[in-house]
């Protein structure tokens, strides 16, 4: 047989309607065993698959796929929250496709057009540092959608998010109270909401206990933990810091290559926990929240969407906490 099998080759291989054939292969049981026996074998002798693209065409069927975009396939935080959407989407019977925008708005739109074209069930995004066009000129029908980590201007879409603002502040207010007043803080750009928040976190600390944010102290370019470093570095040389915020994990890492490399270490408290964090010691101490259910509610809500469900658009904060391990009192 040449080309891919179809399910009119398996009823002839079988001997059974084609209506019978389809009924097996989407699951229905109430089938007589000695047909579904022969369906059974004719599919393993010819090899057939279900095009579950082509089905999901037709009225009432799915691909039973979600599509999932995050911004850096290689930065860990999101490897382990793709984990928790796959292993929660998984448990339900859900594919997810994966694929990464780089922060390129441009990378992000020619994603999103892929997987729709692809015909997924669901879409779950990251949004990029360069927001690309709005949603609102994506052309419809949009699927369930759900940002996660960060926002974007589409108000049907749910949204999951960490308190960013909160756990940069409860880390600044850390590092002060342990008699620190130079905290510069280290990130990626502003442009990034999350960056924004946590910024505004780091200034709202600093507030509280009467000292004026200083603007030489901040550096906001780095994207990778050796941009991190060389940011750490040049703040050593040249400005008297006496602690160090790294608001993403990546930063941290940054800075303490930057203390190795200077042969002293300041104290530090990172945002996002990372399996380095232990090794160093004392260990890094972080503000750290549950990537894991920030995942799973992302599989949640757009599965509950898939289900029919049509309440109003939620906006989810989950928390965060601090894990001291030592590195705020150095």
């Amino acid at each position: 047989m040449t080309g891919n099998p179809t399910m009119n080759d398996v009823a002839r291989e079988a001997g059974v309607a084609l209506k019978t054939v389809s009924r097996f292969v989407n699951g229905e049981t109430n089938i007589n065993p000695v047909l579904a026996g022969r369906i059974a074998d004719a599919i393993s002798t010819l090899g057939y698959r279900r095009n579950l693209a082509a089905a999901s065409i037709r009225p009432g069927w799915t691909s039973k796929t979600i599509g999932l975009i995050i911004s850096d396939l290689a930065n860990p935080y999101y490897s382990a929250l793709t984990s928790a959407i796959e292993s929660f989407a998984r448990e339900r019977g859900y594919l997810v496709i994966s694929s990464s925008s780089d922060e390129l708005g441009t990378q992000h739109d020619r994603l999103v057009d892929r997987l729709m074209e692809q015909r997924v069930d669901g879409l779950i995004v990251v949004p990029p540092r360069d927001p690309g066009r709005p949603w609102s000129a994506v052309t419809p029908p949009i699927p369930p959608l759900v940002f996660v980590d960060r926002p974007a201007d589409f108000p049907q879409a749910d949204v999951i998010l960490a308190d960013n603002a909160g756990g940069a502040r409860a880390a600044t207010a850390e590092l002060l109270a342990h008699g620190r007043r130079r905290v510069a803080f280290v990130g990626d750009a502003l442009g990034i909401s999350t960056m924004r928040e946590r910024h505004a976190g780091y200034r709202a600390a600093l507030e509280d206990v009467g000292i004026a944010a200083d603007e030489t102290i901040v550096r906001t370019d780095a994207h990778s933990s050796r941009q991190a470093a060389v940011a750490v570095a040049e703040l050593l040389a040249k400005t008297d810091i006496d602690a160090v915020f790294a608001a993403n994990n990546r930063a941290s890492v940054g800075a303490l290559l930057a203390f190795r490399d200077a042969g002293r270490r300041l104290p530090l408290i990172g945002f996002d926990d990372f399996e380095a964090a232990l090794v160093s010691s004392p260990g890094v101490s972080v503000v750290s929240h549950d990537i894991v259910e920030m995942g799973r509610r992302a599989a949640e809500l757009t599965l509950d969407r898939l289900a029919g469900s049509d309440r109003e658009p939620a906006t989810i904060v989950l928390p965060t906490r601090l894990v001291l391990r030592g590195s705020e009192r150095i």
